[in-house]
């Protein structure tokens, strides 16, 4: 598999009473799609995986692979506490048609490396479809570190990795540690898409991409096509949009500032609540500063910080 690009971790649309909204994703997966990405993550952090049960995730890898009838490969989340969990879900993802699936860290336990490399390990085997691993230090308490990345990527079909770790670091050795013909490193953090494409990253999964499809898109393109002028005024008008997303618990901001934009994707599961009106007018505020609601200007350059939730 070709792994590049900007892949999406679409959110999961709910109705008001929190139930599943299968219309609104495959709404949503059109959205995302006429603005070229390269594929669709469904069940990652920004999907609320935590907070569905097995048979809602088969209804949205179903809905997701069949409304997207090979337009864009579809990713699926996978991953849970224990081997035999994410296993099982692995294989509903391929029952269903999914491309790959992306499996996070064991976010309670805190394995050794080892134990990492032994469960990736016993998924892939446990599957003929490519797996990505998920790098995300910040919730789950421990990282996948660059050596174990490299261990993994010996694997005939892990192909990839999500760093979400923010630490460009920590990315850049990872790329220098595994096969680049053949293994694809992710950046997982949306103010570091282009740092990480001229480190040698394949591309990003941006939960920023549900809000600002075109900015995401257009780092990428951009800088594919030699026009890096192009790509550092997308990445500047993303920045200050991904770090608004801390004004929310977890990504809850996300579907706040797709309401703003006119895309409602419905409430996040709880405890995860509304933003305050106050909170809702600074998203609003820096949605239009970006130039992604009418009456703002995209300012000329913005402060760097790299601070902000994980997605």
């Amino acid at each position: 598999m070709n792994l590049r690009g900007i892949i999406p971790p679409a959110v999961t649309p709910m109705t008001a009473d929190h139930e599943l909204d299968l219309t609104g994703l495959r709404r949503h997966i059109d959205h995302l799609l006429a603005h070229r990405v390269h594929g669709i993550f469904v069940l990652g952090t920004t999907g609320e995986f935590y907070a569905v049960d097995e048979a809602e995730k088969q209804a949205v890898v179903a809905a997701a692979v069949e409304h997207c009838r090979g337009r864009a490969p579809v990713f699926a989340g996978t991953g849970a506490e224990t081997t035999r969990e994410v296993v099982r879900l692995t294989k509903m993802a391929e029952r269903e048609g999914a491309s790959g699936v992306s499996v996070i860290t064991p976010y309670f336990l805190k394995p050794t490396q080892a134990e990492l490399v032994d469960h990736f390990r016993r998924v892939a085997e446990s599957t003929s479809l490519s797996v990505v691993l998920y790098n995300n230090p910040g919730p789950c308490g421990l990282s996948i570190e660059p050596d174990t990345a490299a261990k993994l990527a010996g694997l005939p079909n892990v192909v990839g990795i999500k760093d979400s770790s923010g630490d460009l670091q920590n990315t850049i050795e990872i790329i220098r540690g595994t096969p680049r013909d053949r293994f694809a490193v992710l950046v997982g953090r949306d103010t570091l898409i282009l740092a990480g494409l001229q480190a040698g990253a394949a591309g990003a999964i941006p939960a920023s991409c549900n809000i600002a499809p075109a900015l995401c898109v257009g780092i990428y393109e951009s800088f594919a096509a030699g026009d890096l002028a192009a790509a550092r005024d997308f990445q500047a008008r993303l920045h200050p949009v991904r770090t608004a997303l801390h004004l929310g618990t977890g990504n809850g901001a996300v579907k706040e500032a797709m309401a703003l934009l006119g895309r409602p994707a419905g409430p996040n599961r709880l405890p995860i609540g509304p933003l305050s009106d106050e909170k809702r007018a600074k998203l609003r505020q820096v949605l239009a500063g970006a130039g992604l609601l009418p009456g703002g200007q995209p300012p000329d350059r913005f402060a760097v910080d790299t601070a902000g939730p994980s997605s």
